[in-house]
């Protein structure tokens, strides 16, 4: 089981990147493998629209987003964290998702019908977190909503999401316990129903479960 976690910050040690931290580190307590990512360390463009990938799947832009796209792939979980920019997700964070789009496969004739990767391969599993200074939550304006229907999109089933408003010096969430209590758990949660995920593949393919389905 791999978890990724990837940081829309440019900040390393501030309250973003701390409290991705703190999901990936209740993912590990529960037996997860994690990988942090920080998009700021990355050089790539974002999506110019040009349509490329309806033929191979693939973005066509050579970029360090091709370092990116496996990593996705093979992670079972994801977890993504950007501050809130003027009502909205950090401009990599934007880029990041935007780039994502090539990982959805559209109907020729209808492009109200598409089918995400990560949802062809079976359905995969995220937490949504964001930071904002102000303390009234009505500031975080679309962030939230900015990260979370990107990923269903993709094929991922949100576990949770962790608002932590109030916090615009660095590093300040980790004066909060409660704040890195909900991301510890949030990452547990999120590495727990990947786990029961596994547990149940393996139950319905012995038969254990669902007898039924092996039924020929």
């Amino acid at each position: 089981m791999k978890i990724l976690g990837i940081v829309g910050s440019q900040r390393k040690n501030g309250n973003t990147s701390r409290l991705v931290m703190k999901v990936l580190q209740g993912a590990e307590k529960e037996g997860a493998m994690t990988e942090l990512v920080f998009l700021h360390d990355y050089k790539f463009a974002g999506c110019r629209g040009c349509e490329k990938c309806r033929e191979s799947c693939q973005c066509v832009i050579n970029d360090d987003m091709q370092k990116l796209y496996p990593l996705l792939l093979e992670a079972d979980g994801l977890v993504l964290g950007s501050p809130t920019y003027f009502y909205n997700v950090s401009a990599n964070m934007k880029k990041f998702i935007d780039r994502c789009y090539s990982m959805e496969v559209f109907a020729k004739d209808d492009r109200s019908c598409w089918v995400g990767i990560s949802e062809a391969m079976g359905g995969k599993y995220a937490v949504a977190l964001t930071v904002c200074e102000q303390h009234d939550e009505h500031y975080m304006g679309f962030t939230m909503e900015a990260l979370t229907r990107p990923l269903v999109d993709l094929g991922y089933r949100v576990i949770d999401t962790v608002k932590a408003v109030g916090f615009l010096k660095p590093g300040e969430v980790s004066e909060n316990a409660g704040i890195l209590e909900k991301s510890v758990t949030a990452g547990k949660r999120l590495a727990k129903t990947i786990k029961l995920r596994k547990e149940l593949e393996t139950k319905l393919r012995s038969g254990t479960a669902w007898p039924l389905l092996n039924r020929n």
